[in-house]
């Protein structure tokens, strides 16, 4: 391998890596937001919409379980949404103040 290729090629991870690690919004690398699934719509999720998706604003329902959206830290079980992905896309059902 020429030293032309070897450095092209660490340049392309380098910049793969930036490009990866400027996707996470701020607020989410301090802790201030968690992911809360089966939240989002259509369309509108932050990321992981499983198989045959990308990321972000690719979810194929509202309300799909295996995409999320990031929510303030504390309120994704009220509003209806899960910590962890799950399978359907049932509308969330928001739990009352106690």
């Amino acid at each position: 391998m020429t030293n032309t290729l070897k450095l092209s090629l660490a340049a392309s991870a380098v910049l793969a890596m930036a490009a990866g690690a400027a996707t996470v919004p701020a607020a989410a690398a301090d802790g201030a937001k968690e992911k809360c699934y089966g939240v989002s719509l259509k369309g509108k999720n932050d990321c992981a919409a499983g198989p045959g998706t990308s990321c972000a604003g690719t979810s194929t329902v509202d309300y799909q379980g295996n995409a999320w959206k990031y929510v303030k830290k504390g309120e994704c079980t009220k509003m209806g949404g899960t910590l962890t992905a799950h399978k359907g896309n049932a509308k969330p059902v928001p739990q009352k103040a106690k």
